[in-house]
C-alpha cells in the first residue's frame, strides 16, 4: 500500500488483479456478460472491501464474488 503524506492511496495493481480474478470467475459462471466493460458494481464491491483494509487480491476477489452474487439473488 502506499502512503503519501499519512494520507492513505490505493493499490490499483491489488484492486487491478483482484477485479480481473472475480471478474474471470462471475464470467465463466453466466453471472456477468462475457464481453470487456467493466462492471461498476463489482468494482466498487472491490473498492469498498480495500478501503475497509482487505489488501490481499484473493480475499478481495472471494468477498466480491459473495457480495455480487447475494445482490443478484436479493434483485430477482
Amino acid at each position: 500500500m502506499l502512503v503519501e503524506r499519512g494520507v492513505r492511496v490505493m493499490n490499483v495493481d491489488v484492486i487491478g488483479k483482484a477485479y480481473d480474478i472475480a471478474a474471470d470467475y462471475l464470467r465463466r459462471t453466466g453471472v456477468i456478460p462475457d464481453h470487456s466493460a467493466t462492471n461498476d458494481a463489482l468494482l466498487e464491491c472491490i473498492v469498498q472491501t480495500f478501503q475497509r483494509g482487505e489488501t490481499n487480491q484473493i480475499r478481495l476477489a472471494n468477498k466480491a464474488i459473495v457480495k455480487f452474487e447475494t445482490a443478484r439473488i436479493i434483485a430477482a
